[in-house]
């Protein structure tokens, strides 16, 4: 990877998760530059361990980091005078998927907290739910998904920026809230459709 700060955070992130146990998505991983704006952006997929494909409950995460960040951060590099620290904007999407019935919002809702762990200073908030449907091609027996984000940002201090370790204190404590936050979700009473591969 590159010496970056923003590669460092995805490193850190990524223990994290293995460091919780949690069986990454390899196929959903992405690593994204915008050639026009030049915005970078990371995506990657969590879930339980023994879920099949796709996994009945997930975490999509992904990391931004906005072109301005970037003009942050090299100032800071060549010694010179910036007005905004560079910042890694962050949302985490729970998400329930394979079921076979329109899903009750309340009850996800019961067990996720309104804000994550802080990350450094800062929790992630809560959004509302979103409910997906998708129909085959006979419109018949639908496939529903819900899902929930979590959405804030981590902003670099000085100190971070000088030494990248400091990301794996920072960011240590989101695998396990994640893995814990879905095993409850996955405890909940879903309707799931049988696992297209591998699971129980």
């Amino acid at each position: 990877m590159l010496d970056h700060v923003f590669t460092d955070a995805i490193g850190a992130l990524r223990d994290a998760f293995e460091g919780a146990l949690l069986e990454r998505q390899a196929f959903e991983e992405r690593f994204q530059m915008d050639m026009l704006l030049g915005d970078m952006r990371w995506e990657t997929s969590y879930g339980l361990p023994g879920e099949g494909l796709p996994p009945r409950v997930q975490a999509d995460i992904t990391l931004s980091w906005p072109t301005w960040s970037q003009t942050s951060y090299r100032l800071w590099y060549i010694d010179e005078p910036f007005d905004e620290p560079p910042r890694i904007d962050i949302e985490i999407v729970l998400r329930v998927q394979r079921l076979a019935s329109s899903p009750d919002p309340a009850m996800l809702l019961s067990v996720l907290p309104t804000e994550s762990p802080p990350i450094a200073s800062e929790p992630l908030h809560r959004s509302g739910p979103t409910i997906e449907t998708v129909y085959p091609p006979d419109l018949k027996e639908p496939e529903y998904a819900i899902e929930v984000s979590y959405d804030g940002c981590y902003e670099f201090d000085e100190a971070t920026l000088e030494d990248g370790r400091i990301l794996d204190d920072h960011f240590s404590a989101m695998g396990g809230w994640i893995s814990s936050t879905l095993v409850r979700v996955g405890d909940l009473t879903w309707d799931f459709l049988p696992p297209l591969d591998g699971g129980e």
